[in-house]
């Protein structure tokens, strides 16, 4: 399909003036290529803006250095600049665990580095604010939503107070952002001062003084937890739990002489309202402007499609909780089925879906029984260290989008790409209807939707450290796949499992590793889908690692840090590149691990 410049939110001088304008309400700064999809954050809050009757301009990946012309090219905005700093964190996105370059830039044309300053909330906000004193700055995008309070940095190594801190912006919207944006917008363009907009919810700012009202937490200055790990331990306790909440409170912190206020978020999108995000006129594609050049992320999500949003895992190293929450926003049938319509008449689209996902593949639909009960919930997590008795597991709503979606003529067979919660599979509830459904979702999803490969995440083998990963029992791994393997033998399938794996996790010892490589062995893994334990900003696992207790305990928790010791951790995986022939021989016994450290593996 042949796309107009005038398809696409306009970029330059020159797709402004095809448009017939002479000026913009809204700039937009990303540190990602500007590729017009649902998946991606720039055209997400560049679309939602436009709908609400904004004229929106993206510049994507301006360069920072010299004289700044691509934060001068489109002049001054009617209302405000906003930054999105990409969809990964810039760190993440930039630097592998062992803190070296990645091999490319997943976000950035043909994979390339260098089209991103480190942490460009920062470095964009800064430019902003030199050039134009008086236009009012937004910042939002994950980077920003991770850091809005005290935080550890691993690139830096210590511990950094709020990103308004270091970008001077005016205020910072977190989380999924299109509700808080458009009222911020409207309020701007009624003509008042950022100050009449800072009791929007799910968005934070700086003040010089700050009277507590009843209901507020008041977190430990940050002086305090740069003296005192423990006192950061304590914070992070009520922070993820009011990540987590239907009914938040407001967050107040000192920083020096200011106050960080973060007020709660928003009451989680209604079908209808996140509906209406996915069904903006994305054109589904990359700005015409990168033609011929390959942009890595959208290669791996052009054919999928996003169901839901949200995830109850509460997974201890993961930021979804931090950044969408714990309540699941379904989007309907019909939304779903028009998409995949759009993906078919792509170019290149060959039948095959990629994906029909979200955050994880099978939470579409749930949602607790009794929501009175969830309203004054504080569990980070629905299905650690049980399932909740009041969630409703039943995966029929899931199988009806599964069997509608492959009735769609052009279709030829839809894969789940997103990582499968097996423990839910697992589960019997009192509701039998529920766990039939489970049974026959479970040979569904290996029988018609699994190419090949199955990826699923036991993350460890050891219960000491699932435990403080808030991950389920290595046993359910083995009971799932002794489910999988008995449905490929049934259904005459040679599919295989996958298992992902992290290493240096807090709490693991190299002895548990150790435990990791003999275990896998005997199940004849040689284990590729693995990953050493990267801390990014407000995870339990960060804290853990940074503080070194547990936050909901306040019990130590050791954490191999050094390179030295988290390498260690991670040579057991590879026990079978330790000869060429990938013989396994060493002078212990034949079921450990080898203990000799031979040299650096190959990343992954």
């Amino acid at each position: 399909m042949e796309y107009r410049l005038t398809d696409f939110l306009p970029t330059t001088k020159k797709e402004m003036e095809l448009r017939g304008w002479d000026e913009v309400d809204i700039i937009l700064f990303s540190a990602d290529a500007y590729v017009d999809h649902p998946s991606f954050a720039n055209a997400v809050i560049g679309r939602t803006l436009e709908a609400a009757g904004y004229r929106v301009a993206i510049i994507p990946q301006p360069d920072w250095h010299g004289d700044f012309r691509d934060f001068k090219k489109l002049g001054r905005p009617r209302l405000y600049f906003a930054i999105s700093p990409g969809n990964m964190d810039s760190m993440v996105n930039k630097y592998t665990a062992n803190r070296r370059l990645r091999s490319e830039d997943a976000y950035s044309p043909d994979g390339r580095h260098g089209l991103r300053p480190d942490y460009p909330s920062v470095v964009y906000s800064q430019i902003l604010r030199q050039l134009y004193p008086d236009v009012p700055i937004v910042l939002g995008g994950i980077e920003a939503s991770l850091r809005r309070l005290t935080h550890y940095d691993y690139w830096q190594d210590k511990l950094r107070p709020c990103i308004l801190c270091d970008a001077p912006a005016d205020i910072l919207v977190y989380g999924m952002g299109e509700k808080p944006m458009v009222e911020l917008s409207r309020r701007i363009a009624d003509g008042l001062p950022i100050s009449a907009c800072h009791d929007i919810p799910q968005t934070a700012y700086l003040a010089n003084d700050v009277t507590p009202r009843e209901g507020d937490i008041v977190l430990h200055p940050h002086e305090e937890c740069l003296r005192n790990k423990r006192s950061q331990a304590e914070n992070f306790r009520h922070i993820e739990e009011q990540s987590n909440m239907m009914h938040a409170q407001r967050l107040l912190q000192k920083v020096g002489n200011e106050y960080v206020v973060v007020n709660p978020p928003y009451p989680p999108m209604t079908t209808e309202e996140i509906d209406a995000s996915f069904d903006l006129p994305y054109t589904r594609v990359p700005h015409i402007k990168y033609k011929d050049k390959r942009i890595p992320a959208y290669d791996m999500i052009k054919y999928s499609v996003n169901i839901h949003r949200g995830c109850f895992g509460g997974c201890a190293f993961c930021t979804i909780s931090a950044h969408q929450g714990k309540f699941i926003s379904c989007r309907s049938k019909e939304s779903i089925l028009r998409e995949v319509k759009q993906v078919i008449q792509m170019d290149g689209f060959k039948g095959y879906l990629s994906d029909l996902g979200g955050p994880s593949a099978n939470m579409y639909g749930m949602h607790g029984r009794n929501l009175r009960a969830c309203e004054k919930c504080k569990r980070p997590s629905c299905i650690h260290p049980q399932i909740c008795p009041n969630l409703n597991t039943d995966h029929s709503k899931l199988l009806e989008i599964y069997r509608a979606v492959d009735a769609l003529p052009g279709i030829k067979k839809s894969f789940i790409g997103s990582g499968v919660r097996y423990d839910l599979l697992l589960y019997r509830s009192k509701d039998e209807k529920s766990n039939k459904a489970a049974m026959e979702y479970t040979r569904e999803l290996i029988k018609n939707h699994v190419s090949g490969r199955l990826k699923v995440a036991p993350e460890h083998t050891s219960d000491d450290v699932l435990r403080l990963m808030r991950k389920p029992s290595f046993q359910q791994f083995y009971e799932f796949k002794r489910i999988f393997d008995r449905i490929n033998q049934e259904e005459h399938l040679n599919q295989q499992i996958i298992p992902y794996f992290i290493s240096s996790h807090p709490g693991c010892h190299e002895s548990d590793m150790a435990e990791l490589a003999r275990l896998t062995r005997q199940m004849g893994y040689k284990l590729e889908q693995v990953q050493d334990f990267t801390p990014t900003p407000m995870t339990v696992s960060t804290e853990m690692f940074y503080t070194g207790y547990d936050p909901y305990t306040l019990e130590p928790v050791f954490t191999a840090k050094s390179q030295q010791e988290k390498l260690a951790q991670r040579e057991y995986f590879f026990w079978y590149k330790d000869k060429p022939n990938g013989n396994y021989r060493t002078k212990q016994h034949s079921q450990d691990p080898p203990k000799e450290k031979r040299g650096r593996h190959r990343r992954h």
